[in-house]
């Protein structure tokens, strides 16, 4: 089996004290294949070397996480653009709007959207989105952009079914990590009503790790957790899981 993980931060502060043992663990556990977005430029040097050290593993994308936008969102964009290009990074991400800690940048956080779908379509590469308290938002947005070059994964998605078939119907598919095992997280209702085709695997660690390690770091091995509770909920077996999301990352990200 091999899982893939479109979401993971390695390159965190979290695991500066044994990252190469996180991820050999992960890699022991089967998850052979780490997408990792960006934050801002600060974390672009930790990537690069992410990637260095395990180049057959490790994929990059870049983008500005919208709770990054700020006054100076321009001159970090022009950063990130010049390293999506330097690293042939696979997607721009992780970009949206994010209106859970701040609302004061929301206009920013629009415009920076909007550039950043704008890279992607020119290069013909995939988004990732970034999306909370602010699905009304991301879909306006992503209206604007609707076509055959928008495409992508609307990553940690929380939203309903409603919610989940209209971001399918603009060319992403869906996210899906620890939330899927927490106990009101709500996916569990629905996940079952929607193809497997559109759906990714990720754990977005060190965030939202899931049961039974909750409220912990989350990692990258603890994705064949997220890959059992998909399989118990679709009737599928976890090979079933782990090769269909795999299959569904590489067309997404075209690697």
């Amino acid at each position: 089996m091999v899982f893939t993980d479109t979401h993971t931060h390695l390159y965190s502060e979290s695991f500066a004290d044994d990252r190469d043992e996180v991820i050999q663990e992960a890699i022991n556990k089967g998850v052979k294949r780490f997408f990792l977005p960006a934050i801002d430029s600060s974390y672009l040097s930790k990537m690069r070397e992410l990637k260095n050290a395990f180049p057959l593993n490790m994929f990059l994308m870049s983008g500005l996480h919208p709770t990054h936008v700020k006054e100076n969102f321009q001159e970090e964009l022009a950063v990130l653009e010049s390293f999506l290009d330097e690293t042939q990074a696979v997607a721009v991400g992780e970009i949206g709007i994010d209106l859970y800690w701040d609302k004061a940048f929301l206009k920013e956080q629009q415009e920076a959207f909007h550039l950043q779908i704008e890279w992607a379509k020119k290069r013909q590469l995939p988004i990732v989105i970034h999306c909370r308290d602010a699905f009304d938002e991301v879909f306006e947005v992503l209206e604007a952009h609707r076509g055959p070059l928008l495409r992508g994964i609307f990553h940690c998605f929380t939203g309903d079914l409603s919610q989940a078939n209209r971001a399918i119907s603009l060319g992403m598919k869906l996210g899906i990590g620890g939330v899927l095992t927490f106990k009101n997280g709500g996916l569990d209702r629905f996940i079952d009503q929607v193809d497997l085709s559109h759906l990714v695997l990720e754990t977005d660690a060190p965030y939202l790790a899931p049961v039974p390690y909750r409220g912990k770091r989350n990692e990258s091995a603890y994705l064949p957790l997220v890959a059992q509770k998909l399989a118990d909920l679709t009737g599928k077996t976890i090979e079933d899981i782990a090769a269909i999301t795999t299959e569904n990352s590489k067309t997404v990200f075209g690697v």
